[in-house]
């Protein structure tokens, strides 16, 4: 068993793996869902990511870092980590999401990893360095070039470049919300706006994922005005 799964207080570790659709389906069973923990765990990731990268590449900037911090926990390189834990037969899921394939979502694995993370986090006393020990050597498996292609194309931090650019210094704000779904397929809808201005917008099945199809859509609009 992988260390991320050792825990002391075991209903701890229940409710981290438990989806949302486990509960509405268990309704007599007393446990929560992981959003909570989710809510943290990712949080956590994007501090401990941040953390190794300044520690591991001393020679890059912070719109380099920012772009390899995006890739290392993406929802993708996340869900895979959660396979190479063993989460993904471990995820506590309603029947209808097992029935559309939940234990290969990456939404459910990206979602059900962070939230472990999380929980392990409360497990160990709040203590960061014990997150940093298990995470780390995750970290350290994904290859180099893997990392340096998908910050290449990060959509959402080549929009924001794009903005400094010209002169702009409030970032870009994403209104994002809920348009449907079931609970463990949602789809989420983001616009991206510019102090107030839509440039873009997107759907996904998370709202990570929709930022960026709004990014993406910002982006082809730049580029057909022959502004990118």
């Amino acid at each position: 068993m992988h260390e991320l799964l050792k825990f002391n207080n075991e209903k701890l570790l229940r409710q981290a793996l438990t989806h949302r659709s486990y509960v509405n389906e268990h309704p007599g069973e007393d446990v929560q869902d992981n959003e909570r923990l989710e809510f943290l765990g990712d949080a956590i990731l994007n501090f401990l990511s941040g953390q190794y990268l300044y520690d591991k590449h001393k020679d890059k900037g912070e719109d380099e870092l920012t772009r390899r911090r995006s890739a290392l926990v993406d929802e993708k390189q996340l869900a895979k980590f959660a396979t190479e834990v063993g989460l993904d037969f471990r995820m506590r899921l309603g029947q209808g999401a097992i029935r559309d394939g939940g234990f290969q979502n990456p939404n459910l694995l990206s979602s059900t990893f962070e939230a472990v993370v999380g929980a392990y986090y409360l497990d160990n006393g709040s203590n960061i360095e014990a997150v940093l020990a298990v995470v780390k050597p995750l970290f350290d498996s994904v290859p180099e070039q893997v990392v340096v292609i998908r910050s290449n194309v990060d959509s959402k931090n080549r929009f924001q470049e794009w903005v400094q650019s010209t002169g702009i210094t409030n970032p870009p704000k994403y209104d994002t919300r809920q348009i449907g779904g079931p609970s463990h397929a949602p789809k989420f809808i983001a616009k991206v706006l510019v102090e107030g201005k839509e440039y873009g917008e997107g759907e996904g099945r998370n709202k990570k994922e929709a930022e960026k199809a709004a990014a993406e859509d910002a982006l082809t609009k730049l580029k057909k005005k022959g502004l990118l």
